[in-house]
């Protein structure tokens, strides 16, 4: 079913059923990478407040929330490759282990910045679970990302948190720009 916003039209590309179980997988492995731990999961809004909130149903150890709000789209298509920090973290991570929880990774200059951010305030580890990678945009490598959801082709995407011109975010499905 194709669907339209503002301009755009867009088909399905992942389904609600399909999130909803690499979800659950991905919980299963950061409680049992987590099991000696409280982690701090750091949401990166806006587009990551829906896979946060399903992945953080399937962690069953303590841990704790927290959010930042960067931007690199500003209502395009495409990434600015500036970055616009809205929100800063305000909790102390200095020694925690901290899960940088993302919606999406495409050129990868949004998270390169929070994590020297947050490097410089001294957390155990950092480590970095995104719903989705772009690896053809991929501008280098990010260690850090060690959790993906699912790989996509270097396509404009919404649905599910991800947005176009802040529409589309509320959609249980991503779709992919036709």
């Amino acid at each position: 079913m194709k669907i339209k916003i503002a301009d755009l039209e867009f088909e399905p590309l992942i389904s609600e059923k399909v999130i909803v179980e690499r979800t659950k997988a991905i919980g299963q492995q950061l409680n049992a990478d987590y099991q000696n731990s409280i982690p701090v999961f750091v949401g990166v809004l806006n587009g990551s407040f829906l896979f946060i909130a399903d992945l953080i149903k399937e962690i069953d150890r303590p841990c704790e929330i927290a959010f930042t709000k960067l931007a690199s789209y500003y209502g395009g298509t495409t990434s600015k490759l500036k970055i616009r920090d809205d929100i800063d973290l305000i909790m102390d991570i200095k020694d925690r282990d901290v899960v940088i929880i993302e919606d999406i990774v495409d050129t990868g200059n949004t998270l390169h910045y929070l994590i020297d951010k947050l490097k410089k305030r001294n957390p155990a580890s950092i480590a970095v679970c995104s719903l989705l990678l772009k690896p053809e945009a991929l501008l280098s490598p990010i260690e850090e990302l060690k959790y993906v959801g699912f790989e996509i082709e270097n396509e404009f995407v919404v649905g599910y948190g991800l947005d176009y011109q802040e529409m589309g975010r509320n959609l249980r499905d991503i779709y992919k720009k036709i």
